[in-house]
């Protein structure tokens, strides 16, 4: 039964136009993330002082910043540093909301009060503030530390929906009937109620990477996020976003990856979701 749903699900995504689009940008931009740095000789961090500000060119293919430093390999070095910040913060936040948001859908009682009055608490509490309080103390740490700051504050809507989802599930006969069956309430959650949340996660979790790409460049851009001297693709349009008149390519190469990222991630995440849920997908279209 599993594998006859898992083979409709790769069906479907096959004959989506909007799967294919965002499965090939996606893998173009990582290609380019991995790939990118072979192919200039010019390091990020690298400055040619006789081509200062200099237009796109044959030497310099998305021309240079105000110190000489090369502009496509710099993007290169953000589409990466922001590739990995999304996926380690929308990898951790997912999993956190999961195990939560299971946890307090199926054990209820005193576990979901107290752990709904975390969600909660942490919902209020005001996350920009907090990072912006935090980041400038923490920046010798690396941006390690930066991600599991934005990760901490990302894990609650995905809680509160799994938790739904939960309370629902723990109705049906096959978990009623696992207790009985001598399956504890450790093996209920992971053997029966997360592989049937397991579509929704991995769109959750796909969705989850554009924001964390979006937050990451909001903070950078900032001053509170990536440090020099590394870059990603927020300090890159933070350093350009006084000259994107006068000296485009400065501003418009890491902006336009950056929303070809977050497209590509939006893409791929509603064909997911269309994909393991079509009855529903097509009651929206309605």
């Amino acid at each position: 039964m599993r594998s006859a749903r898992s083979r409709a699900v790769v069906r479907r995504l096959v004959r989506s136009p909007t799967a294919l689009a965002g499965t090939a940008l996606l893998l173009g931009l990582v290609l380019l993330a991995l790939a990118g740095p072979a192919l200039t000789r010019w390091g990020y961090a690298d400055a040619d002082y006789t081509a200062l500000r200099r237009p796109p060119g044959a030497e310099h293919w998305f021309g240079t910043n105000r110190i000489g430093q090369d502009v496509f390999a710099q993007c290169v070095r953000g589409l990466r540093k922001s590739l990995l910040v999304g996926v380690l913060v929308a990898s951790f936040a997912t999993v956190l909301g999961a195990v939560v948001g299971v946890c307090a859908g199926y054990l209820g009682g005193w576990v979901d009060r107290v752990l709904m009055f975390l969600v909660d608490l942490m919902l209020v509490v005001p996350a920009f503030l907090v990072l912006v309080v935090l980041g400038p103390r923490l920046r010798g740490l690396g941006w390690p530390v930066f991600a599991g700051l934005l990760a901490a504050f990302g894990w609650m809507v995905t809680a509160r929906a799994v938790r739904a989802q939960t309370r629902s599930l723990r109705e049906r006969e096959f978990v009623r009937v696992a207790p009985y069956l001598g399956v504890g309430p450790v093996g209920v959650m992971r053997r029966h109620l997360l592989p049937h949340l397991a579509g929704f996660l991995v769109t959750d979790a796909t969705v989850a990477v554009a924001g964390a790409v979006l937050s990451e460049t909001g903070l950078s851009y900032f001053g509170f996020g990536v440090q020099p001297p590394d870059v990603s693709l927020g300090s890159l349009i933070a350093d350009a976003a006084e000259v994107p008149v006068t000296y485009p390519w400065m501003f418009f190469f890491p902006a336009g990856l950056l929303v070809c990222l977050v497209l590509a991630c939006h893409l791929l995440g509603e064909a997911l979701r269309d994909a393991l849920d079509p009855v529903a997908a097509a009651g929206g279209g309605r």
